[in-house]
């Protein structure tokens, strides 16, 4: 009999698609996949450790995964990821239900780690950030079958100062174009309709393999692949942003008219002790560029609120500029002072409950901006990919092109059709909300 394995994937995409390389790698030895964490006898943590909230979710479930040591049938707990980098000693020192430890480059060394704690090995191994992860590894998607993470490079060379990533991940490695696309056409050939690209920066994708910047160029070629529906793009850092990669996005139907771009802030005095490499001026030319050349692009970015010595001045230079540039999504943390990080030594250091104050102002102000902007979607034929049907007749949830899965708004829509997860349909909008809309689709125009 097979062993059973539960994996519990927390964090990021990038993280999620760790995950699945060892998802395929367990498939590939004969071990049984299974989501009921009861009946598992090996569980998996792929943790996240980039803040401290992130790091209190990661302890928090792998003690109450331990329990299953006890109430289930778990024999092996094994903490995988950035927190198990960070701190494989603390971990196993503090967790004694915890029986193996696998950084961020080790993963895929997932057999040999379970085999040796199933010999009754506590073992860690990690510190091995810079490696470059063969392409040949097999991996089982995690997600809905109709839509893939494609993630082109890992670790990062930016060093913003209130970043720990450098520590967990490595410098930046980009992947080899061929290996993409040969992952890329796989995955539509199994039924993937949206590619989701991902890594650290994926603007600078390229830069250390092939000594310039190549995103355009794996865009070019991603286009070409049939029945490829969505491509989306996350993570493109303002300051490498080209013209060539905005008349690409422009131009290309299959690229979504999305792209999300994390300014952290918009203070150059704050941007300046974050070490980020761009201007207030620079993110507003690069939003007028992409808003003129694809006026129905939709913008999302994140924020940080908080940053040590933040003024109230430089707070409310960033709360008008939300209000200015409208972005049609938004994400908002609270300053997290990681050990390790530059930002952490910096004077002025700021309460939480002026930080968690802050963050909620600016959600207030994102609130209103994305209710007026979905309100001017009333009326509006868009596409919509369907992910689920709900227990209401005829009711189901779907995304349009300018919602990325997880982290943005949805559509519920009715429909006199039996529909199935990962049809395309064109959808009037009807309704909107502060973050979702409401609408029906339109009977014969499908667009599968």
């Amino acid at each position: 009999m097979p062993l059973k394995v539960s994996i519990e994937s927390l964090g990021c995409a990038k993280n999620l698609v760790d995950s699945e390389i060892m998802m395929g790698l367990l498939n590939k030895y004969n071990y049984e996949l299974t989501d009921k964490k009861e009946v598992a006898e090996i569980i998996i943590v792929n943790t996240c450790g980039f803040i401290e909230a992130a790091k209190q979710e990661s302890i928090d479930t792998i003690i109450a995964l331990g329990k299953y040591k006890e109430e289930g049938n778990c024999k092996i707990l094994v903490v995988a990821g950035c927190l198990g980098e960070r701190y494989a000693d603390e971990l196993l020192e503090e967790l004694p239900e915890v029986d193996a430890i696998i950084g961020t480059g080790n993963y895929p060394e997932i057999i040999q780690i379970i085999d040796e704690a199933l010999r009754g090995n506590r073992v860690a191994k990690s510190g091995n950030i810079n490696v470059k992860i063969s392409e040949d590894l097999p991996r089982l998607l995690a997600t809905p079958r109709y839509s893939a993470y494609l993630k082109i490079a890992d670790g990062c060379d930016n060093c913003c100062t209130y970043c720990i990533i450098p520590k967990l991940r490595g410098s930046y490695r980009s992947r080899d174009m061929e290996s993409i696309i040969k992952e890329a056409q796989a995955m539509v050939e199994s039924g993937v309709k949206e590619l989701i690209i991902i890594a650290q920066d994926t603007t600078r994708y390229g830069i250390d393999l092939y000594g310039e910047y190549k995103l355009t160029g794996l865009l070019s070629q991603l286009c070409t692949i049939e029945n490829l529906k969505w491509i989306r793009i996350l993570y493109c850092y303002p300051d490498e942003i080209s013209e060539e990669l905005i008349d690409i996005i422009a131009s290309e139907e299959k690229i979504c008219k999305y792209l999300d771009l994390p300014i952290q802030h918009c203070s150059n005095e704050v941007l300046k002790r974050m070490n980020r490499k761009t201007t207030k001026e620079h993110i507003i030319t690069v939003i007028e560029r992409l808003r003129k050349k694809i006026p129905d692009i939709a913008l999302r970015t994140s924020l940080i609120v908080g940053f040590p010595g933040e003024t109230e001045e430089q707070f409310r230079e960033l709360a008008s500029f939300v209000r200015d540039m409208e972005f049609d999504k938004l994400g908002v943390f609270t300053y997290s002072q990681e050990e390790d990080t530059p930002a952490a030594k910096l004077k002025d250091q700021l309460d939480e409950a002026i930080k968690e104050t802050r963050r909620d102002e600016i959600m207030l102000i994102q609130k209103d901006i994305s209710l007026k902007k979905n309100r001017e979607k009333i009326g509006k034929i868009c596409d919509i990919l369907v992910e689920e049907k709900l227990e209401e007749e005829n009711v189901y949830i779907g995304r349009t092109i300018y919602d990325a899965p997880e982290i943005d708004g949805i559509v519920y829509f009715s429909s006199a059709l039996l529909l199935n997860p990962g049809d395309f349909v064109k959808v009037r909008i009807t309704d909107a909300l502060e973050y979702d809309l409401t609408g029906e689709m339109i009977l014969n125009e499908s667009c599968k």
